[in-house]
Protein backbone atom coordinates (compact mmCIF):
# COMPACT_ATOMS: atom_id res chain seq x y z
CA UNK A 1 0.00 0.00 0.00
CA UNK A 2 2.81 2.37 1.05
CA UNK A 3 4.44 1.67 -2.51
CA UNK A 4 1.12 2.90 -4.18
CA UNK A 5 0.80 6.09 -2.42
CA UNK A 6 4.50 6.93 -3.42
CA UNK A 7 3.49 5.64 -6.77
CA UNK A 8 0.70 8.67 -6.96
CA UNK A 9 3.01 10.72 -5.07
CA UNK A 10 5.58 10.29 -7.90
CA UNK A 11 3.14 10.57 -10.61
CA UNK A 12 1.57 13.90 -9.00
CA UNK A 13 4.63 15.58 -9.10
CA UNK A 14 5.85 14.46 -12.30
CA UNK A 15 2.69 16.27 -13.74
CA UNK A 16 4.05 19.44 -11.80
CA UNK A 17 1.81 19.57 -8.59
CA UNK A 18 3.46 19.63 -5.10
CA UNK A 19 1.88 17.16 -2.97
CA UNK A 20 2.07 15.63 0.24
CA UNK A 21 0.94 12.28 2.03
CA UNK A 22 -1.89 13.22 2.44
CA UNK A 23 -3.45 14.42 -0.97
CA UNK A 24 -1.36 11.22 -2.42
CA UNK A 25 -3.25 9.35 0.17
CA UNK A 26 -6.57 10.51 -1.00
CA UNK A 27 -6.28 10.46 -4.89
CA UNK A 28 -5.09 7.16 -4.33
CA UNK A 29 -8.36 6.17 -2.72
CA UNK A 30 -10.66 8.35 -4.97
CA UNK A 31 -8.96 5.90 -7.83
CA UNK A 32 -8.81 2.66 -6.41
CA UNK A 33 -12.46 2.87 -4.88
CA UNK A 34 -14.31 5.22 -7.63
CA UNK A 35 -15.29 7.22 -5.02
CA UNK A 36 -16.17 10.90 -4.75
CA UNK A 37 -13.43 12.87 -3.25
CA UNK A 38 -14.68 16.12 -1.14
CA UNK A 39 -11.78 18.30 -1.37
CA UNK A 40 -12.32 21.38 1.04
CA UNK A 41 -9.65 24.05 2.07
CA UNK A 42 -8.80 27.67 1.70
CA UNK A 43 -9.41 29.58 -1.81
CA UNK A 44 -6.46 29.37 -3.54
CA UNK A 45 -4.99 26.69 -1.85
CA UNK A 46 -5.22 23.72 -5.05
CA UNK A 47 -8.01 22.06 -4.62
CA UNK A 48 -8.90 22.23 -8.17
CA UNK A 49 -5.80 21.88 -9.12
CA UNK A 50 -5.83 17.85 -7.86
CA UNK A 51 -8.61 17.39 -10.36
CA UNK A 52 -6.47 18.26 -13.25
CA UNK A 53 -3.27 16.71 -11.97
CA UNK A 54 -5.89 13.64 -11.52
CA UNK A 55 -6.68 13.86 -15.14
CA UNK A 56 -3.05 14.33 -16.66
CA UNK A 57 -2.17 10.86 -14.35
CA UNK A 58 -4.64 8.69 -15.90
CA UNK A 59 -4.28 10.18 -19.07
CA UNK A 60 -8.04 10.97 -19.44
CA UNK A 61 -10.47 14.32 -20.19
CA UNK A 62 -11.22 16.51 -17.32
CA UNK A 63 -14.93 17.78 -17.36
CA UNK A 64 -15.70 20.51 -15.27
CA UNK A 65 -18.99 21.99 -13.79
CA UNK A 66 -18.48 25.13 -12.43
CA UNK A 67 -21.04 25.63 -9.56
CA UNK A 68 -22.72 29.19 -8.89
CA UNK A 69 -25.79 30.00 -7.02
CA UNK A 70 -29.11 29.44 -8.96
CA UNK A 71 -27.13 26.34 -11.35
CA UNK A 72 -30.27 24.30 -11.83
CA UNK A 73 -30.63 20.22 -13.65
CA UNK A 74 -30.72 22.14 -17.30
CA UNK A 75 -27.69 23.92 -17.07
CA UNK A 76 -25.92 20.98 -15.02
CA UNK A 77 -27.38 17.60 -16.78
CA UNK A 78 -28.76 18.66 -20.63
CA UNK A 79 -31.15 21.06 -22.78
CA UNK A 80 -32.80 20.21 -25.77
CA UNK A 81 -31.29 22.48 -28.56
CA UNK A 82 -34.65 24.73 -29.28
CA UNK A 83 -33.55 26.59 -32.56
CA UNK A 84 -32.33 23.29 -34.19
CA UNK A 85 -35.75 21.88 -33.21
CA UNK A 86 -37.76 25.07 -34.84
CA UNK A 87 -35.78 24.41 -37.40
CA UNK A 88 -36.16 21.22 -38.15
CA UNK A 89 -40.33 21.41 -37.76
CA UNK A 90 -40.31 24.26 -40.58
CA UNK A 91 -38.35 21.92 -42.66
CA UNK A 92 -40.62 19.30 -42.02
CA UNK A 93 -43.92 20.92 -42.74
CA UNK A 94 -44.05 19.65 -46.05
CA UNK A 95 -43.13 15.60 -45.27
CA UNK A 96 -45.99 13.51 -44.90
CA UNK A 97 -44.21 11.96 -41.52
CA UNK A 98 -46.64 11.79 -38.51
CA UNK A 99 -47.09 13.79 -35.69
CA UNK A 100 -45.53 10.99 -33.53
CA UNK A 101 -42.79 10.78 -36.39
CA UNK A 102 -42.12 14.07 -36.21
CA UNK A 103 -41.65 14.45 -31.87
CA UNK A 104 -39.33 11.16 -31.73
CA UNK A 105 -37.19 12.92 -34.33
CA UNK A 106 -37.16 16.40 -32.46
CA UNK A 107 -36.62 14.65 -29.41
CA UNK A 108 -33.48 12.39 -30.40
CA UNK A 109 -29.69 12.15 -29.55
CA UNK A 110 -29.11 15.05 -32.49
CA UNK A 111 -31.33 17.74 -30.76
CA UNK A 112 -29.71 16.83 -27.29
CA UNK A 113 -27.14 19.51 -25.53
CA UNK A 114 -25.28 17.37 -23.25
CA UNK A 115 -23.51 19.67 -20.10
CA UNK A 116 -21.13 18.44 -17.92
CA UNK A 117 -23.08 15.58 -15.91
CA UNK A 118 -24.23 14.24 -19.06
CA UNK A 119 -21.38 14.41 -20.70
CA UNK A 120 -19.68 12.85 -17.78
CA UNK A 121 -22.05 9.79 -17.61
CA UNK A 122 -21.90 9.22 -21.19
CA UNK A 123 -18.42 9.57 -21.73
CA UNK A 124 -16.61 7.35 -24.41
CA UNK A 125 -13.43 5.34 -23.91
CA UNK A 126 -11.34 6.12 -20.74
CA UNK A 127 -13.71 7.10 -17.27
CA UNK A 128 -13.14 10.89 -17.18
CA UNK A 129 -12.59 12.95 -14.22
CA UNK A 130 -15.11 14.93 -13.40
CA UNK A 131 -14.62 17.93 -11.46
CA UNK A 132 -17.57 19.82 -9.69
CA UNK A 133 -16.02 22.95 -8.89
CA UNK A 134 -17.15 25.06 -6.10
CA UNK A 135 -19.92 23.00 -4.91
CA UNK A 136 -20.75 25.40 -2.12
CA UNK A 137 -21.44 28.07 -3.77
CA UNK A 138 -24.44 25.77 -5.65
CA UNK A 139 -28.40 26.17 -4.09
CA UNK A 140 -29.16 23.09 -1.63
CA UNK A 141 -32.16 21.98 -4.23
CA UNK A 142 -29.18 21.31 -6.74
CA UNK A 143 -27.31 19.77 -4.09
CA UNK A 144 -29.99 17.16 -3.93
CA UNK A 145 -30.15 16.61 -7.31
CA UNK A 146 -26.77 16.01 -7.30
CA UNK A 147 -26.48 13.33 -4.86
CA UNK A 148 -28.88 11.35 -6.77
CA UNK A 149 -27.17 11.73 -10.30
CA UNK A 150 -23.93 10.87 -8.32
CA UNK A 151 -25.19 7.70 -6.32
CA UNK A 152 -26.26 5.36 -9.55
CA UNK A 153 -24.39 7.12 -12.55
CA UNK A 154 -27.48 7.54 -14.85
CA UNK A 155 -29.94 10.04 -15.35
CA UNK A 156 -33.63 9.45 -16.96
CA UNK A 157 -34.43 11.49 -19.69
CA UNK A 158 -38.41 11.58 -20.16
CA UNK A 159 -38.34 11.62 -24.20
CA UNK A 160 -35.29 9.23 -24.63
CA UNK A 161 -34.83 7.15 -21.68
CA UNK A 162 -32.59 5.95 -18.77
CA UNK A 163 -29.15 6.65 -19.93
CA UNK A 164 -26.00 5.00 -17.25
CA UNK A 165 -22.70 4.85 -16.95
CA UNK A 166 -21.00 2.26 -18.17
CA UNK A 167 -17.89 3.46 -16.54
CA UNK A 168 -18.48 6.07 -13.89
CA UNK A 169 -15.98 8.93 -13.74
CA UNK A 170 -13.57 9.68 -11.04
CA UNK A 171 -15.16 12.77 -9.21
CA UNK A 172 -13.71 15.56 -7.46
CA UNK A 173 -15.86 18.18 -5.41
CA UNK A 174 -14.46 21.22 -4.36
CA UNK A 175 -15.47 23.62 -1.45
CA UNK A 176 -14.25 26.91 -0.02
CA UNK A 177 -17.08 26.36 2.68
CA UNK A 178 -18.61 29.69 1.67
CA UNK A 179 -21.88 27.07 2.91
CA UNK A 180 -22.16 23.85 5.05
CA UNK A 181 -22.85 21.03 2.80
CA UNK A 182 -25.31 18.36 3.60
CA UNK A 183 -24.36 15.41 5.65
CA UNK A 184 -26.10 13.39 2.88
CA UNK A 185 -23.26 14.48 0.37
CA UNK A 186 -20.40 14.54 2.85
CA UNK A 187 -21.08 10.41 3.70
CA UNK A 188 -20.86 9.61 0.24
CA UNK A 189 -17.24 11.31 -0.37
CA UNK A 190 -14.02 10.37 0.64
CA UNK A 191 -12.53 13.90 2.82
CA UNK A 192 -9.32 15.61 2.17
CA UNK A 193 -9.08 19.14 3.62
CA UNK A 194 -6.35 21.21 2.00
CA UNK A 195 -4.38 24.15 4.59
CA UNK A 196 -2.08 26.60 3.77
CA UNK A 197 0.89 24.89 2.94
CA UNK A 198 3.98 25.27 5.21
CA UNK A 199 7.17 27.50 4.52
CA UNK A 200 9.33 24.04 2.67
CA UNK A 201 6.28 23.49 0.58
CA UNK A 202 5.84 27.17 -0.40
CA UNK A 203 8.85 27.53 -1.66
CA UNK A 204 8.92 24.36 -3.33
CA UNK A 205 6.03 25.38 -5.21
CA UNK A 206 7.31 28.62 -5.90
CA UNK A 207 10.35 26.93 -7.18
CA UNK A 208 8.35 24.97 -9.69
CA UNK A 209 6.12 27.28 -10.73
CA UNK A 210 8.38 30.15 -11.40
CA UNK A 211 10.70 28.80 -13.33
CA UNK A 212 14.62 30.98 -13.16
CA UNK A 213 12.79 32.31 -10.18
CA UNK A 214 16.03 33.37 -7.54
CA UNK A 215 16.16 30.88 -4.58
CA UNK A 216 16.75 33.94 -2.16
CA UNK A 217 13.52 35.35 -3.21
CA UNK A 218 11.60 32.14 -3.48
CA UNK A 219 12.36 31.63 0.26
CA UNK A 220 11.61 35.77 1.35
CA UNK A 221 8.68 35.49 -0.43
CA UNK A 222 6.95 32.28 1.51
CA UNK A 223 8.07 33.79 4.67
CA UNK A 224 6.55 36.66 3.82
CA UNK A 225 3.13 34.99 3.10
CA UNK A 226 3.61 32.48 6.01
CA UNK A 227 3.52 35.81 8.38
CA UNK A 228 0.93 37.16 6.34
CA UNK A 229 -1.50 35.00 7.06
CA UNK A 230 -1.47 35.33 10.46
CA UNK A 231 -2.51 39.05 10.52
CA UNK A 232 -6.13 39.37 10.59
CA UNK A 233 -7.41 40.11 7.08
CA UNK A 234 -10.67 39.98 5.48
CA UNK A 235 -9.20 37.75 2.42
CA UNK A 236 -6.42 35.72 3.67
CA UNK A 237 -3.92 34.93 0.16
CA UNK A 238 -3.57 31.98 -0.78
CA UNK A 239 -0.89 29.82 -3.04
CA UNK A 240 -2.51 31.57 -6.21
CA UNK A 241 -1.23 34.91 -4.95
CA UNK A 242 2.05 33.45 -3.77
CA UNK A 243 2.38 32.66 -7.33
CA UNK A 244 0.56 35.72 -8.77
CA UNK A 245 3.45 37.78 -6.73
CA UNK A 246 6.74 35.79 -7.74
CA UNK A 247 6.13 35.65 -11.10
CA UNK A 248 5.57 39.57 -11.07
CA UNK A 249 8.72 40.21 -8.70
CA UNK A 250 10.84 37.74 -11.01
CA UNK A 251 9.24 39.85 -14.01
CA UNK A 252 10.33 42.70 -12.89
CA UNK A 253 14.01 41.42 -12.05
CA UNK A 254 13.92 41.37 -8.38
CA UNK A 255 16.28 39.18 -6.58
CA UNK A 256 15.51 39.78 -3.04
CA UNK A 257 12.17 41.79 -1.38
CA UNK A 258 12.71 45.28 -0.17
CA UNK A 259 10.41 47.48 1.83
CA UNK A 260 9.36 49.67 -0.99
CA UNK A 261 8.87 46.93 -3.80
CA UNK A 262 6.75 44.81 -1.10
CA UNK A 263 4.46 48.32 -1.07
CA UNK A 264 4.67 48.79 -4.71
CA UNK A 265 3.36 45.09 -5.32
CA UNK A 266 0.65 44.45 -2.60
CA UNK A 267 -1.90 44.64 -4.96
CA UNK A 268 -0.43 41.05 -6.11
CA UNK A 269 -1.46 39.13 -3.21
CA UNK A 270 -4.04 41.55 -1.34
CA UNK A 271 -7.53 42.01 -3.27
CA UNK A 272 -9.21 44.30 -0.26
CA UNK A 273 -8.26 48.01 0.01
CA UNK A 274 -8.49 47.39 4.00
CA UNK A 275 -6.17 45.14 4.10
CA UNK A 276 -3.63 46.44 1.86
CA UNK A 277 -4.13 49.60 4.77
CA UNK A 278 -3.46 46.94 7.40
CA UNK A 279 -0.15 45.56 6.05
CA UNK A 280 1.47 49.21 5.03
CA UNK A 281 1.14 50.15 8.69
CA UNK A 282 2.07 46.99 10.06
CA UNK A 283 5.53 47.31 6.79
CA UNK A 284 5.71 51.47 8.62
CA UNK A 285 6.02 49.95 12.54
CA UNK A 286 8.08 47.62 12.25
CA UNK A 287 9.47 47.21 9.17
CA UNK A 288 9.81 44.40 7.28
CA UNK A 289 11.48 42.34 9.31
CA UNK A 290 8.43 41.98 11.26
CA UNK A 291 7.27 39.69 7.81
CA UNK A 292 10.27 37.76 6.98
CA UNK A 293 11.41 36.56 10.30
CA UNK A 294 10.58 32.65 10.94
Amino acid sequence: MREEIKHINDLMEGADYVTDRAIATSVHLAMSLRKPLLIEGHAGVGQTEVAKVMARVLRTRLIRLQCYEGLDAAQALYEWNYPKQILHIKLEETTSHTLEQKEAAIFSEPFLIRRPLLQAITADGAAPVLLIDEVDRADEEFEAFLLEVLSEFQVTIPEIGTIRATDPPYVILTSNRNRELSDALRRRCLYLWIDFPGFDKEVRIVMRKVPGINERLAREISRFMESLRTVRLAKVPGVAETLDWAQALSSLHADYLDEDLVVETLGCVLKDPDDIKRVRRELESAGLTRFLSP
